[in-house]
């Protein structure tokens, strides 16, 4: 009898788990009113608004351009050709489309943290939310370690031209000594994470200056370079412009999209700019802009100077330089090189911190991560344990092995953002509630595109009949249709994306046919991480998140003759 009765006992428990389960996954943050947000700005506490419109753009370019401008130019021009300018121009092009929808939901979010992150939860839900956050974290982690070491063994690298110390220097220091195929000891890299995290816990103000330094810096090295490349350009190498053909040109647009990755950071200092409505969405599209001029003009020089064919594979434009007995320009790329990885470690590691807090004021996290220290308006907490994270991984392990697993959060986090734009401006109506039966309908037509995408990149990536690519296509703009057609829009409160909602989806699409070109482990990547995240959601998340805890957080506003 005892067991007879024990069975829908257990069958009614474990049902009201799973609906349980479901009822906290599918919660959503609401949006907050402007009012509500002058009435929360007007408290004492919380984080410092110190961020003008030139720290926001050069936040952008500090995040961009790292030492990569140094050698991807050289190394996608090895067989795109000269064609690699308009590589660089296509993957522009594409990265200004998604940093319009990022501009739109930064101009719509002006008064808290977040990113990404935020503007799913709003527009979705919080599982979504909180896959997002994950894949983006795994992310930042791997790349800041990875940044870090290779900062490390650039210092080295220029300690190494003093005659007292070069061949002197032991590899465990700076350039990584492995000890078998996954550690790898590094001392100056943890060293190096570990100075950037004490600036970044001094404050936003005192960050952003260190910032500004170095990526002037870096500026004006890569215009210094480019001015004295244009004097040794042959135009006659830049003939033929494309030997490879226009896939070639294509394929260098998918590898040299990530170069342009970083705008996005400028979306999380939402709460420490100054203006953020007017300014945030200057700074994602300004320090874009100014990135994409830059790599077209080293781009430019480095195929005018050498033939395409002779262009070396690790240091590509210092080897151009050399040969032409130019060897005082390698020296200046060193230097700029270690400017870019410093400021690109700098930015990240403070967008990291960012993220953290926003999920613990959310409750998703531990509440140690919501804290913000009362004397420096930083969140302490969480920049010291991003700090750690990648002290831990730059100094012992081999990071290098895990970079094919990358770029999987930022298409994801690009990805869903430009969906977010589209569906926010359906919650934007005025009058009427949004019915759940057009919602769902327009979701299914947002993962069909996405679906789309990612069948016509694994059929571009194997050289499928281009039939079955018009066929993906064709769906994709088929959904596209549905979604203008039956779908009604309001205009946007802040700055506004054109094309919505054409253009958000043509994002999508790119995103996932680029999703589809990274390594096949970065697929099983995806997966894995994902399950993990719905574990740890289902064991910690669902019961300690709070969708209207941003309500309560506290703001800090410049003082009046800062925001001036």
């Amino acid at each position: 009898m005892g067991t007879g009765g024990g069975a829908p006992s257990s069958s009614s428990s474990a049902s009201s788990g799973w609906s349980g389960f479901w009822s906290s996954a599918l919660r959503s943050k609401r949006l907050v009113s402007p009012a509500e947000k002058a009435a929360a700005e007007s408290n004492g506490r919380g984080l410092s608004r110190r961020l003008g419109v030139l720290d926001l753009v050069l936040l952008g370019i500090g995040a961009s351009i790292g030492a990569g401008i140094f050698v991807v130019t050289g190394t996608v021009a090895r067989d795109a050709g000269p064609g690699v300018t308009i590589s660089f121009i296509l993957a522009g092009a594409s990265c200004v489309v998604n940093a319009l929808c990022y501009a739109e939901l930064a101009s719509r979010f002006p008064a808290v943290v977040g990113g990404a992150y935020l503007y799913t939860y709003t527009a979705f839900n919080e599982i979504t939310a909180f896959l997002v956050f994950a894949q983006l974290m795994l992310d930042y982690h791997i790349g800041a370690a990875s940044i870090a070491r290779s900062l490390a063994s650039y210092v080295v690298s220029i300690l190494e031209l003093f005659p007292v110390l070069k061949d002197n220097i032991p590899d465990w220091i700076g350039h990584g000594q492995n000890i078998g195929e996954v550690l790898s000891i590094n001392v100056l890299a943890p060293i190096l994470l570990i100075l950037l995290t004490l600036i970044l816990c001094w404050g936003v103000g005192e960050s952003s200056a260190v910032n500004a330094f170095m990526t002037v810096t870096k500026i004006v090295i890569v215009i210094v370079v480019v001015l004295v490349g244009a004097f040794e350009v042959d135009v006659s190498n830049w003939s033929p412009f494309a030997p490879n053909g226009i896939k070639s040109i294509f394929t260098g647009a998918t590898v040299v999209f990530f170069a342009y990755v970083g705008f996005d950071a400028v979306a999380n200092s939402a709460e420490e700019s100054k203006r953020p409505q007017r300014d945030l969405p200057i700074g994602i599209i300004g320090s874009l802009l100014v990135c994409i001029a830059l790599y077209i003009g080293v781009c430019l020089v480095i195929t005018g100077m050498v033939p395409y064919m002779y262009l070396g594979e690790d240091a590509p434009l210092a080897e151009a330089f050399t040969s032409k007995g130019l060897k005082f320009v390698s020296v200046l790329i060193s230097i700029g090189a270690i400017a870019g990885l410093t400021t690109t470690l700098l930015v990240g590691l403070y967008v990291q911190s960012r993220l953290y807090l926003g999920l613990g004021r959310d409750g998703l996290l531990p509440s140690i991560f919501a804290r913000v220290n009362s004397k420096r308006h930083t969140p302490i907490h969480s920049q010291v344990w991003v700090g750690c994270v990648a002290s831990v991984l730059a100094g012992l392990l081999n990071v290098t092995m895990l970079s094919h697993i990358l770029s999987v959060g930022t298409l994801t986090g690009y990805s869903v953002v430009s969906a977010c734009v589209v569906v926010l401006r359906w919650k934007d109506r005025t009058n009427s509630q949004l019915s759940i039966s057009a919602k769902q309908e327009g979701v299914i037509c947002l993962v069909a595109i996405a679906a789309c995408g990612f069948a016509t990149g694994l059929l571009f990536r194997y050289d499928a009949s281009p039939i079955f690519m018009i066929l993906a296509i064709l769906v994709a703009v088929g959904a596209s249709a549905a979604l203008l057609i039956r779908q009604a829009y309001s205009d946007a409160p802040g700055f506004s994306c054109p094309g919505v909602p054409l253009l958000p989806c043509l994002c999508i699409f790119f995103n996932i046919f680029l999703f589809a070109q990274l390594h096949h482990e970065a697929w099983v990547r995806f997966v894995v991480l994902s399950l993990v995240t719905v574990g740890v959601y289902a064991i910690y998340g669902q019961y300690h998140a709070d969708p209207n805890a941003a309500d309560t957080i506290m703001y800090h506003r410049a003082p009046e003759d800062e925001a001036q």
